[in-house]
């Protein structure tokens, strides 16, 4: 396991705002705040600890909505500075939650139905999020490069955010991604290298290099940062409440890649639960995989606990992970939580693309066609209650997957520049 020198000499002066150190999601061993992502005891994986604050709801309310228009008003909730805002960073996050009245009368939802269309952050996915809280450890534990194993998105998203921040960035893809997430991970200025292989295969050599004095002084966000990177997904979940009127989603539907980010939203919806910020009332958690990379779904099927891993073969790259990190614990919440896992095939998701870009006006990308896939496909089941709150988790902008549309998008019509050819191509 990596060890860095610290911006302090003790780890005990590391300020990272509320968190008060780290505990493994097993054996529940406590540790100090650091680079560190895996438990010395079991190897189970390490969550952030925090003292959060006590005392009036109501004030703690005020005290949030008073806060920038992105994820440092909830800073008294996360692993950040409490200058957190004064600091160069992308600040994401407080995007839109859009009420899809149209999609829910063309699935029959009478409860309402919303889509979390984290599309509109700086790089134009929920990555954004994730990669700020990790900026913020990057920097407390003095490290000077920023990387990742990412299937497209988190390329980008560390790529701007380390830009913005000034440190270097080197990160790495399968060398196969959509041409556009490719370009995107690159203009920021940073190396982008492409790796022989799936994003399992990124993934083991990020954790090579980690061990090696190549490595030395830099952060990977979803590695030896992962604690506190993924803390980032749980602003989604303060803010989908926050939005709602302070009140918790009925049902929510989320996409599966590593698993994190389903996990940290009902860490998140617990958190404000615990606070007396919403009130505590039953809600369901749904999650999405595309046929081609559905291991979780596969195991919650089969009434298994263990996820036996998959070589990917998606339109939705973005999701391919095979052998998805926090599949077990997204068992454990879809079942706690009487919701469900379930996955579509890649013409679901292609239709499901466009339909929300007919009915709501939102461009999706492939792993939000698969989340919209599945809402449908669990909708017409009767397993998601049309009658209750729904929201729909978007996690990236369609602009970057263009070539999954892009075969039966096109011009209705090309005509003369007069309107006896208009009327010809029957447009009236």
């Amino acid at each position: 396991m990596q060890t860095v020198a610290t911006t302090s000499d003790s780890a005990d002066t590391v300020d990272l705002g509320p968190a008060s150190g780290l505990s493994c999601r097993e054996c529940g061993e406590r540790f100090a705040l650091g680079p560190i992502f895996a438990c010395e005891a079991c190897f189970g994986p390490l969550e952030v600890v925090y003292d959060l604050p006590g005392g009036d709801p109501e004030e703690l309310r005020k005290r949030i909505e008073s806060g920038p228009d992105n994820i440092w008003r909830y800073a008294p909730l996360l692993p950040v500075p409490a200058d957190v805002a004064d600091k160069p960073n992308l600040n994401p996050g407080f995007t839109r939650l859009v009420r899809a009245d149209n999609l829910a009368r063309e699935f029959g939802v009478t409860g309402g139905l919303w889509v979390k269309d984290d599309s509109g952050n700086p790089t134009h996915s929920f990555k954004d999020r994730v990669v700020a809280q990790a900026i913020e450890a990057a920097r407390a534990f003095g490290f000077t490069t920023l990387s990742c194993s990412s299937t497209g998105n988190l390329a980008g998203a560390v790529g701007a955010a380390a830009a913005r921040a000034g440190f270097r960035s080197c990160v790495f893809i399968p060398h196969d991604l959509e041409q556009g997430k490719v370009v995107m991970a690159a203009v920021y200025g940073g190396e982008l290298v492409g790796i022989e292989g799936n994003y399992d295969d990124v993934n083991r050599f990020c954790s090579e290099l980690i061990g090696d004095p190549a490595g030395e002084g830099w952060g990977f966000v979803n590695v030896n940062l992962r604690p506190y990177y993924a803390e980032g997904s749980k602003t989604l979940a303060y803010e989908i409440c926050e939005q709602l009127g302070w009140r918790l989603p009925d049902q929510i539907v989320i996409p599966i890649a590593s698993g994190s980010q389903l996990t940290k939203i009902d860490k998140g919806l617990q958190e404000l639960v615990g606070l007396g910020l919403v009130e505590d009332r039953p809600y369901r958690i749904f999650g999405a995989q595309a046929e081609g990379c559905s291991p979780v779904s596969a195991a919650f099927k089969a009434g298994h606990d263990v996820v036996r891993p998959q070589k990917p073969d998606t339109i939705a790259k973005s999701l391919a992970i095979g052998n998805p990190a926090d599949g077990p614990y997204v068992l454990d919440i879809c079942r706690r939580t009487g919701g469900a896992v379930e996955d579509v095939t890649d013409e679901e998701i292609v239709d499901a693309i466009k339909l929300l870009a007919r009915t709501e006006g939102i461009f999706t990308e492939t792993a939000g066609g698969t989340t919209l896939g599945v809402a449908k496909k669990l909708i017409e089941a009767g397993v998601i209650d049309p009658a209750l709150t729904t929201v729909v988790v978007n996690t990236g902008d369609g602009l970057k997957t263009l070539d999954a549309v892009a075969p039966t998008t096109g011009m209705s019509a090309v005509i003369r520049p007069n309107l006896d050819s208009f009327r010809e191509a029957g447009l009236v």
